[in-house]
């Protein structure tokens, strides 16, 4: 066994210290979810149902000490830790309340001397690898209509975010679900690797890196499972001259800047009609100015720190190659006190004068970083939105909805915001396209890939 520890990034102590799972204890919980899953599939929908409910009533009675937690392991403010609560209670009980519905028989139509019907069962044992940035929300994605649909659960959380697999086994069994069902391991990652190897694995659902998802397909490679991968975004927004301005700069501004910037679905790239950039800029630039960068247990941050002083140096380096290559940035980082190299604490930019020769234009930022292009109208922004090996998510800011619906046919995305973005709604499929993974989170589609289909052809003699 080895050890994992959570570095702090709001004062760089050790903040979790916990030992790995041991070779026995890895096969003790493997063989445990096989053993539990040939009960759970028997359990009705509905008794599912009321155990995941009471599972996220459980998890809401310890938010304050969740939110805390929250902001020591990852670094976000503590005024705003309990949004991920409420994004996980949003996303568990819209899962929950169309499990029966998404779950049902499909009826293919009536033939006479036939009685036909494709059944959803579940898949086994699900092994679902989740992140630090949105620890909660990202996990609850995959794991809610894995449990809701007869499979059993094993989670194996970031290293930075161990407390959050606890609290959800904490919840889980506080509301009574059966031993075996939902589990979770600490694993150093050639232990992940064998767990995706193991036999008794029969979906992988990962969130993460590029680099990460291409461990688990080489990892998976010979299996013939499953594997959802949702992965990085380099996610653009366009601005209309014809948008409501100070709504898009003030919802730009914070679909790039909260969360430090970490978010898989961020704004990392802004496209502006040429008639409302300036005043598009100069919006963006007087907002980045009035944040407030500390650290995340002072109420007055709604800014905090970055995760660790590696993360902020790469994004530093992105700001300084970029300015070597003719960007100019607009903000004075030296007015944010806290703002210090070799320190996760990283001031919010604006870099314009920017091309797509830049990595920080076409390569993943994780930061607090906005990049801004002025365009010429509709189709240089389609030809820009679409110029990236990522695919998440795309918004552009108009008042005219059938433009919208018909630049977002022409954008390579998973999903399409109008006057929206950096969010996920529980009823619409959370998926991406090229390097932004494969396959689909959350929604009636969700569960599709939590289950495989079996066709009952019943002929009547």
């Amino acid at each position: 066994m080895s050890t994992i520890q959570c570095i702090s990034p709001v004062d760089g102590s050790v903040y979790v210290e916990r030992e790995t799972a041991s070779s026995s204890e890895i096969q003790q919980a493997l063989d445990s979810a096989v053993s539990a899953q040939k009960l759970w599939k028997n359990v009705s929908i509905a008794e599912r149902q009321v155990l995941c409910g009471k599972a996220v009533d459980a998890f809401l009675s310890h938010k304050d000490e969740i939110s805390q937690e929250l902001s020591w392991q990852m670094g976000r403010p503590i005024s705003q830790a309990p949004g991920e609560v409420g994004g996980f209670e949003e996303r568990a009980r819209y899962m929950i309340s169309i499990a029966d519905t998404a779950l049902a028989d499909i009826n293919p139509g009536d033939k006479e001397g036939f009685k036909r019907y494709i059944k959803r069962e579940a898949l086994g044992v699900v092994f679902v690898i989740a992140p630090w940035n949105f620890p909660y929300m990202t996990a609850v994605n995959a794991i809610m209509p894995a449990l809701l649909a007869g499979n059993t659960v094993v989670l194996k959380h970031s290293a930075q975010t161990p407390l959050c697999a606890e609290r959800l086994h904490q919840a889980f069994t506080e509301a009574g679900l059966p031993d075996g069902v939902f589990q979770y391991l600490h694993l150093t990652h050639s232990d992940t690797e064998k767990v995706i190897q193991a036999p008794e694995v029969n979906f992988i659902a990962f969130t993460g890196s590029v680099p990460g998802g291409e461990m688990v397909e080489r990892a998976s490679i010979g299996r013939f499972v499953g594997v959802g991968l949702e992965l990085g975004g380099k996610d653009p927004a366009y601005v209309r001259k014809d948008a409501n301005l100070q709504y898009a700069i003030e919802t730009v501004t914070d679909g790039a800047i909260f969360n430090s910037g970490q978010s898989c679905c961020g704004i990392e790239r802004v496209y502006v009609d040429e008639a409302v950039y300036d005043e598009f800029v100069a919006g963006v630039v007087a907002i980045c100015n009035g944040y407030q960068l500390g650290r995340s247990d002072d109420s007055a941050s709604n800014l905090g720190p970055m995760v660790k002083a590696s993360a902020a140096d790469f994004v530093r380096d992105q700001i300084d190659e970029a300015i070597a290559a003719g960007a100019k940035a607009l903000v004075d980082s030296t007015k944010f006190e806290a703002d210090a190299k070799g320190t996760p604490y990283l001031a919010p930019q604006v870099l314009v004068d920017v091309d797509h020769t830049m990595r920080v234009m076409t390569e993943e930022t994780f930061g607090p970083v906005i990049g801004i292009m002025s365009v010429s109208g509709d189709d240089e922004a389609i030809r820009l939105m679409n110029d990236s090996e990522f695919g998440l998510t795309a918004a552009v800011f108009t008042q005219d909805e059938a433009a919208a619906i018909e630049i977002g046919e022409q954008v390579e995305t998973g999903t399409w915001f109008m006057n929206r973005c950096d969010y996920l709604d529980p009823a619409l499929a959370w998926t991406g396209v090229k390097n932004s993974g494969r396959g689909c989170t959350l929604s009636s589609v969700g569960f599709e890939h939590m289950t495989r289909p079996k066709s009952y052809h019943l002929k009547q003699i």
